[in-house]
């Protein structure tokens, strides 16, 4: 007789995770599945090694710039085999919490193996064959090989590989400009390889400005962007040439980050009922599959591949499946964070997608770092903060390039969500200084420059004119 469970949640990344520690304080009796490795792409190769590797490539790049600040140091030495170790050293860390013993220990139920559908509530995982009142699957997404000529008869690497890496090459060249093409390239430049960056544009979900800054960020620090896409690639004795329409980039290792597409092989979903295509699986807006008491959240449905929107996804999705009153999961906004130096960070409405939906009643303004004193103060000097609102001051979205811009964009995440208005941020008191406090000046002059715009603002200067003139001066 198979076990029973309340929830089976197929797939142990980042959203699987969070969708257990939460049906598990609902009282549930809930199982586990994975095929691979518990923790899943952000533990293992995504967000966990990607940001420890930015954070030893930034250390490599304050070593070389220290003159700058009056501080003698010599060319760093990069040994790639300890910086591995330490990749590795952070992955573990994080991991362990997550093991499955660990897990166990808890309460949940956890099967590792290939997972696949008998019938709809029936899975057998490894051999073992369970059944669920409720199934949750998020089981990720994998890296898409690119769609370029030749690329079958070269060596070239993902993100599934990069961080394995042990050698420093001589020279790299990345095709794809989205947020980990550009956080690979730039780590790779400053540990010392010569890198060349292969896309049209980087960064094509920024704004068009944030993206631009970043091309200069990079040339500054030697790295070349080819605004072109891939046409061809091939092997030239040890050496990968890539043809573009704007020249050819050539380099002794070839990364690939040109996108992913959802796991979905060996799930036999057509014995669920449950409804995919190419681009993942068909949800509707409480993640509903076509069968359904089967619910799919993260990067197997498609749509922006973020750690922290999967999780959350699979947080309401188990809502949902387990509690009445089920509601739309459609975020007020997603903060989106690419940790490129500077950091490019954005919530919300683009300029451009503001005036898109409401035309003229759109307030727009940015804030140079050359006027945010924190920023002066630690040699950040190349990027702005925008806000994007209203008319009556609601805040629509925000781009944010800076080195700190990640930290700071939770704040506009949480005014834009809570529908609050320019004002808002600039009657709350910030610490001084900091980036956040820029993002309180630029709403202040913003809600300022509002209040005192037209009939409102010709009446304001007259009370103020009056209450002047009312007393006697002291």
């Amino acid at each position: 007789m198979p076990e029973r469970f309340d929830l089976a949640i197929v797939g142990a990344g980042a959203a699987g995770l969070i969708a257990a520690d939460f049906a598990l304080e609902l009282g549930a009796r809930v199982a586990l599945l994975e095929h691979e490795r518990i923790g899943g792409d952000c533990t293992w190769t995504g967000c966990v090694p990607s940001k420890s590797l930015v954070k030893v490539a930034a250390i490599a790049a304050h070593v070389r710039s220290a003159s700058r600040f009056g501080i003698t140091v010599t060319e760093p030495v990069i040994d790639l085999a300890r910086v591995r170790e330490y990749l590795r050293e952070c992955i573990e860390h994080i991991y362990a919490p997550t093991a499955p013993e660990a897990l166990r220990a808890r309460g949940l139920t956890v099967k590792l193996g290939a997972t696949r559908f008998i019938n709809p509530h029936t899975l057998e995982v490894g051999g073992d064959r369970l059944q669920a009142r409720r199934v949750l699957l998020c089981t990720g997404a994998a890296p898409r090989p690119p769609a370029v000529s030749g690329i079958d008869q070269v060596p070239y690497l993902t993100y599934r590989d990069v961080f394995e890496n042990d050698r420093l090459p001589d020279s790299l060249v990345v095709i794809g400009g989205g947020p980990l093409g550009c956080e690979i390239a730039q780590c790779y430049q400053r540990l010392g390889a010569r890198v060349t960056l292969v896309a049209p544009r980087l960064l094509p979900r920024a704004e068009e400005q944030a993206s631009e800054l970043l091309s200069r960020a990079f040339a500054r620090e030697g790295l070349q962007h080819v605004r072109a896409r891939a046409e061809s690639v091939r092997d030239d004795g040890g050496r990968i040439r890539v043809q573009t329409g704007a020249g050819e980039a050539v380099g002794e290792v070839l990364l690939a980050a040109v996108g992913r597409m959802p796991n979905l092989h060996g799930l036999e979903l057509e014995r669920a009922g449950v409804r995919y295509s190419e681009r993942g699986i068909d949800v509707n807006a409480r993640l509903q599959t076509t069968a359904r008491h089967i619910y799919a959240a993260g990067d197997v449905i498609g749509g922006p591949q973020f750690s922290h929107l999967a999780g959350w996804q699979a947080f309401l999705a188990v809502r949902n499946a387990m509690l009445p009153g089920a509601g739309d999961v459609v975020p007020a906004a997603l903060p989106e964070v690419t940790y490129t130096v500077p950091e490019v960070a954005h919530t919300g409405l683009t300029e451009t997608q503001a005036r898109e939906r409401f035309g003229r009643a759109v307030r727009v303004a940015s804030l140079d770092l050359a006027h945010v004193d924190r920023a002066v103060s630690e040699g950040d000097g190349h990027g702005f903060i925008k806000l994007v609102a209203n008319r009556s001051g609601r805040v629509l979205g925000a781009t944010l390039v800076a080195e700190r811009a990640g930290e700071a964009l939770a704040e506009v995440t949480l005014a834009i969500a809570s529908r609050l208005r320019l004002r808002d941020l600039a009657l709350t008191i910030h610490p001084y200084p900091t980036y956040n406090s820029a993002i309180q000046l630029l709403a202040s002059r913003m809600a300022t420059r509002e209040a005192l715009s037209g009939f409102k603002g010709t009446l304001a200067r007259r009370l103020s004119r009056w209450s002047l003139g009312s007393g006697p001066i002291a």
